[in-house]
């Protein structure tokens, strides 16, 4: 009688053992993904924090070097840019050229490269593509997380290229989304344009899989009948 007792007492405790492991294992993988969510929040806070004081860095790299050019350049004749041997397409201390957008209070120093690590602080210019100032098309992309304000950029409104040979000014003309594999939309013949990629949707961060283009043609200076050809 004792035995059969005890064989029962055991089979119940083996029963409420396992309703209780059912219950606990959900609250366990729960935890660990919010765990693994903090984590990741961290990480990716962590990262933008070195991004945006890395941005910093070149900016103020940027600055110091269009002080020195200003403090140095000969009086302005009637606003002209320069041309020919002038455009020296190389980045110097870092930097290619400076990025601004009047509309939404953008500036920022765009560095050489579009890889991550270059893209990790910043714009950065696609190596392959014109420098301000050059016929064909200046091709510039950042992580969505720097330009979350571009999307609000409409035909009409303008950017502005600073080089160290002059500033160039694009009005916009089109905006579209493409999926990242779609190479179309920086083509470098043509007269003197600039195109901006960024991963869409600008909010999904690492997540977006698809790119927002932005199509700006150079205004300003007016593009040569050479360049315009």
């Amino acid at each position: 009688m004792d035995s059969e007792m005890t064989s029962s007492r055991v089979l119940a405790d083996r029963r409420t053992g396992r309703r209780r492991g059912g219950r606990r294992l959900p609250i366990l993988v729960g935890r660990g993904l919010v765990i693994l969510g903090l984590l990741s929040l961290i990480a990716f806070t962590a990262d933008f924090a070195l991004g945006l004081w890395q941005q910093q860095q070149l900016n103020e790299t940027w600055h110091r070097q269009q002080l020195a050019a200003a403090a140095t350049a000969p009086p302005a004749r009637g606003g002209e840019h320069s041309t020919g041997p002038a455009i020296d397409p190389r980045p110097v201390d870092g930097v290619d050229f400076g990025l601004r957008v009047p509309r939404i209070g953008y500036e920022a120093a765009v560095a050489e490269g579009t890889d991550a690590n270059v893209l990790a602080g910043g714009p950065g210019h696609y190596p392959e593509m014109a420098w301000p100032g050059q016929r064909g098309n200046v091709g510039v992309a950042a992580h969505n997380v720097y330009w979350i304000q571009f999307n609000d950029l409409q035909p009409g409104d303008r950017i502005v290229l600073q080089s160290r040979w002059g500033d160039y000014t694009y009005q916009v003309t089109a905006k579209r989304i493409v999926m990242p594999d779609d190479r179309t939309v920086l083509v470098q013949t043509g007269p003197p344009r600039l195109t901006l990629t960024t991963c869409w949707p600008l909010w999904a961060g690492a997540f977006a899989n698809q790119r927002l283009v932005i199509f700006a043609d150079q205004v300003d200076p007016s593009p040569s009948p050479a360049q315009a050809s």
